[in-house]
């Protein structure tokens, strides 16, 4: 059986959707490469594959659907780390709330070995990079498996207790 796709399974979200990244890099991107050549412009205004994200988030935050991020990230940060925190405002302004935890302030939570996603407390997206943070062919799985979901929501919990909002956030 084939994983819904994203959009699919945030549409058919009702209550929550939350998501725990711990990689400090991913995929290369044009956009990260001309902030790290010193550019503050808004590349992303001109994404289609970014400004289409934009307006999921806010389809499922208008119809009440609370979208939560949190990030968990070496200290000091790397470029791409520093890159999603200047681009995160407009996911904000999406609709979708954003916390920051440093790896350092984590070392007590136990994680899973891969970023997620968790819909309604039911379901688990698991996402699957490889080691230079590149979108593998089969990237996504999709797992109601008890264990694996209680795993993933508590570790996301406890990051998010103690994460610190993004507004309040500034990376080194």
């Amino acid at each position: 059986m084939a994983t819904p796709r994203f959009k699919d399974l945030l549409a058919s979200a009702r209550v929550s959707a939350v998501h725990l990244e711990m990689r400090d890099s991913y995929m290369p991107d044009p956009a990260f490469d001309a902030w790290k050549a010193g550019s503050r412009e808004d590349h992303l205004v001109g994404d289609e594959d970014f400004q289409m994200w934009l307006g999921w988030v806010r389809d499922a935050t208008n119809r009440g659907v609370r979208v939560r991020r949190a990030r968990v990230f070496s200290t000091p940060e790397s470029d791409y780390i520093r890159w999603e925190h200047f681009i995160s405002d407009a996911n904000v302004k999406a609709g979708e709330e954003i916390r920051w935890l440093s790896r350092r302030k984590a070392m007590d939570i136990a994680f899973p070995g891969n970023d997620f996603w968790v819909f309604d407390n039911e379901k688990v997206l698991v996402l699957n990079f490889s080691g230079d943070g590149e979108i593998q062919a089969d990237w996504r799985e999709l797992t109601t498996d008890q264990r694996i979901l209680e795993l993933c929501t508590s570790s996301f919990e406890a990051v998010w207790e103690r994460a610190t909002p993004h507004s309040d956030y500034v990376p080194s």
